[in-house]
């Protein structure tokens, strides 16, 4: 780990120790979606602090790969223009013309750069955008079971999404910016499905198949992309 990161680290300890806020037994967590690029030499930092925030129950930290860097010498091992695609989506609904790594999305709806540790912090304090709504899923074998009332706060036309990401995994880059660097990713996305529309007159009930051991979320989030409205994560 080099000089900038592990002075990073230290910012971030002092920073994250204190929870979003004092949650009860039904955690209704904040989502973090990192855009990053293993291309990119300012994402390190940013792909240091998800792995922080990977630790926390309150949280459903999501590392999201693009592809738009793949260019300048180095194939990130995790792109997929899928993601590329999400977060210049996340753009044209705020109206702005480009996108950057690293980003960081709050909730589907406020934006920062991935590297502002002190706003971020900030922002899991103050932040009013939280889910709306509690989600409770429940793996068995290669099934999950994901169950929410009926709520007048969810929003028509919103999507339940199911995420596979990858724990933890490092990877040894050998060309590009970070040419050299032995880097560590935390909760890396590998697909990101839409399973169904559902706008909360009736309970969501569903089964969804689940094969592996990858780490699973699931995530309701409004029409745009907009708010997540409710979300939730098994590790493994």
């Amino acid at each position: 780990m080099d000089l900038r990161v592990r002075r990073y680290l230290g910012l971030l300890a002092g920073l994250m120790l204190t929870p979003v806020c004092g949650f009860a037994d039904d955690v209704r967590p904040t989502v973090i979606e990192l855009y990053t690029s293993q291309g990119c030499s300012s994402c390190p930092p940013a792909d240091a602090l998800l792995m922080e925030l990977a630790t926390r129950d309150d949280v459903v930290a999501l590392a999201l790969h693009v592809d738009y860097w793949d260019y300048i010498g180095w194939k990130d091992t995790f792109a997929d223009p899928i993601y590329s695609k999400r977060q210049k989506a996340y753009a044209r609904a705020r109206g702005e013309k480009m996108v950057y790594t690293p980003q960081i999305v709050v909730n589907g709806t406020r934006t920062l750069v991935g590297v502002d540790a002190t706003g971020l912090a900030a922002l899991l304090r103050t932040d009013t955008s939280r889910a709306l709504i509690e989600l409770d899923i429940e793996r068995s074998g290669d099934s999950l079971s994901v169950r929410a009332a009926g709520d007048g706060a969810v929003p028509a036309g919103s999507f339940v999404q199911l995420v596979r990401y990858i724990p933890q995994a490092t990877v040894q880059i050998e060309r590009g910016e970070n040419a050299g660097r032995s880097i560590t990713y935390s909760n890396v996305v590998t697909s990101w499905q839409q399973v169904v529309v559902w706008d909360g007159t009736e309970p969501l009930d569903l089964t969804l198949n689940v094969p592996g051991d990858l780490g699973v979320a699931v995530l309701i989030q409004a029409p745009g992309p907009g708010q997540m409205v409710a979300a939730a994560a098994l590790k493994q």
